[in-house]
């Protein structure tokens, strides 16, 4: 039976953490620079919320 890599599964997991964290960071970066934007889909969420609620 083949010994399993645990060192490659690992660095897969450290990639797709890095890969996380960056785009997260640049989420966060894109909503400083258009707070406008993110109040208005917050406010459509809460609408669409409040209609299913409703229901």
């Amino acid at each position: 039976m083949a010994k399993q890599n645990y060192s490659f599964e690992k660095r897969q997991k450290e990639i797709a953490k890095k890969k996380k964290k960056e785009e997260k960071r640049l989420k966060k970066a894109s909503a400083s620079e258009n707070p406008e934007q993110d109040v208005q889909t917050t406010q459509e969420s809460d609408d669409s919320q409040e209609a299913i609620d409703n229901t």
